[in-house]
């Protein structure tokens, strides 16, 4: 435990913020820490520039030196959300500090800890001259700014693997470890409208002259949810989740104790009992932003231009482009006559589904199961993580897993993890390359 502590607090004590530009030499130093790592485990590793933060190339040979001995991509992030607020932490962010039965530091879950228990378990077995498979390294450090990077390497990477391990996910409570096999896709929009050359007295054009703000409203609610669901138009293609992921969420936390520890109300009267099909296996609009007018201010005056930004979730089985046209023709449709109207797609990631009766998948389970004591639970993820569709499209099946729980504070002040679950990290991950020497 004191080694892995102090390696791993090496590795934390590097502020590898991707959304700052002050820190772009931290986040190459928090690769090159990677690279090193990788080396020093008889290994050879590599920086590789993009366009954005480097990428951690590398890879440790099987120690049979066997051509045909099975290989597992090992997938994990360097880079780590900003700190702040700062005066809400309890210990200075990036030092390793024991506390209680926690170890408290920024990226000791996502995804510095996660990463180090993989790499930890691939060197242990590499000196001892048992490693059975070639672990190939792939590491990024923009996960926290987009992801895209690792995405078109592994798109043009033709070497393939016959499983990828990240442990960047989490464990459903203490003792119930969990896989995600399913991703959400995301289509983040600005949406820009114009309705006259100025702003004017609301006393002598009200009612007379198109209202920014109010053609916004008019064009939103085209997008809007009922019951629960989003337009037909934006659920085309939907992968229903199968009988093994429904059973697994009763096993979850109800719905209601998840709206409640959000501190939210629910969306409608279904919602508490939908939590889990709405969140993870049913796209969602979400209006995050809107600029117009002058709020905060008394005033009399009908704005001429309003501005929102917004986001479509996807759901596993749909596609980028059918979705971005649904988006497309329900606003066209319903913009006022004289509405200038400018939709700019920002960003955008595909959904991913997993197969989970994969033998990559099986064998994991069964490791989980004899080192944390339970076999995982098979679960969608509700947020987007842009490798899993890559895998999943270059034939390579990820096993999304972690250390995490919900406690863990995870992009919050004080991030944390179990002490005990440090160490069972780096075992699990031990068992699993000795395990998927069998997949070929």
């Amino acid at each position: 435990m004191d080694e892995y502590l102090d390696e791993l607090a090496d590795f934390l004590r590097i502020p590898s913020v991707s959304a700052e530009p002050a820190h772009a030499d931290d986040v190459r130093r928090a690769g090159e820490w990677v690279c090193e790592f990788v080396r020093r485990s008889g290994g050879e590793a590599q920086l590789v520039p993009t366009s954005t933060h480097p990428l951690a190339l590398g890879e440790i040979p099987a120690s049979n030196g066997k051509a045909g001995a099975p290989t597992v991509l090992l997938y994990g992030h360097f880079d780590v959300q900003p700190p702040a607020p700062l005066e809400l932490w309890t210990s200075p962010p990036f030092d390793a500090t024991v506390d209680g039965e926690w170890i408290v530091g920024r990226g000791i879950v996502d995804d510095k800890g996660g990463l180090y228990q993989l790499l930890k378990g691939a060197q242990l077995l590499s000196a001892e001259g048992k490693l059975p498979v070639n672990v190939r390294i792939a590491c990024d450090g923009e996960e926290e700014v987009g992801g895209h990077s690792i995405v078109e390497f592994i798109a043009a990477d033709e070497r393939g693997a016959d499983v990828c391990l990240i442990f960047d996910g989490g464990m459903e409570r203490r003792g119930v470890p969990a896989f995600g096999v399913g991703v959400r896709g995301v289509l983040s929009y600005m949406l820009d409208i114009r309705t006259g050359e100025r702003d004017l007295h609301s006393g002598l054009y009200g009612n007379a002259v198109l209202n920014a703000i109010h053609a916004l409203h008019e064009l939103l609610g085209a997008l809007l949810p009922r019951k629960g669901r989003v337009p037909d138009e934006l659920r085309e293609g939907v992968s229903p989740p199968t009988a093994e992921e429904r059973q697994a969420w009763d096993e979850l936390k109800t719905g209601e104790e998840m709206i409640a520890q959000g501190g939210a109300r629910p969306y409608d009267d279904s919602a508490a009992e939908e939590f889990y099909v709405r969140t993870t296996a049913e796209p969602s609009f979400e209006l995050n932003g809107v600029l117009g007018g002058k709020p905060g201010l008394q005033n009399t005056t009908i704005p001429a231009v309003a501005q929102a930004n917004f986001t479509v979730r996807l759901a596993p089985g749909q596609d980028v482009e059918t979705i971005d046209g649904a988006v497309r023709e329900l606003l066209r449709g319903a913009a006022p006559p004289g509405a200038e109207v400018d939709l700019r797609l920002v960003s955008s990631a595909p959904p991913g589904l997993v197969a989970p009766d994969s033998p990559a998948i099986r064998i994991a389970q069964d490791v989980f199961e004899r080192t944390v004591g339970r076999r995982p639970l098979l679960a969608r993820s509700g947020g987007t993580l842009p490798i899993v569709p890559a895998l999943v499209e270059s034939g390579i099946p990820p096993i999304l897993a972690g250390f995490g729980l919900l406690e863990s504070n995870v992009h919050s002040p004080n991030e944390r993890m179990l002490a005990e679950y440090l160490p069972l990290g780096v075992e699990t991950a031990r068992e699993l390359y000795l395990a998927f020497g069998e997949l070929r």
